[in-house]
């Protein structure tokens, strides 16, 4: 079973889509499976993360800006390749195995598109089998 999603974002910020995705896994009826989550653009991502203190998403938001900061030596016409590091780094996917009926998440965990060049309509995929 496959679903699209669209989000709009901002300029870059981690968006909570765990409820979305819990819905899904729900609607679909399965017991037990994978539910794989993905991002179809190459200056976005997908992480699972801490999802009980707020301060988590800024502080990873620093900690790469940190890491990846705007180069002047970026040859990438469009000036975004700071956005495309840090979505290589982040990476595309996660994978959340379903077990009774539900995400087996940690306590703490929840599952994050990451915007790294936005504002833009944003597209995630998720498939659940």
């Amino acid at each position: 079973m496959i679903h699209q999603y669209t989000l709009k974002t901002d300029k870059q910020g981690f968006y909570n889509i765990t409820g979305i995705i819990e819905r899904a896994v729900a609607e679909s009826g399965i017991d037990e499976g994978i539910c794989t989550v993905f991002c179809p653009h190459t200056t976005a991502g997908i992480t699972i993360n801490e999802n009980a203190d707020p301060s988590v998403k800024s502080d990873l938001a620093l900690a790469l800006d940190k890491a990846f900061p705007n180069q002047s030596e970026f040859t990438h016409m469009e000036g975004n390749s700071a956005a495309h590091v840090k979505a290589a780094a982040i990476g595309q996917s996660a994978s959340i195995i379903i077990g009774n009926h539900r995400l087996m998440l940690g306590t703490w965990q929840g599952v994050y598109f990451c915007e790294f060049d936005g504002p833009r309509e944003r597209n995630f995929i998720v498939r659940i089998g």
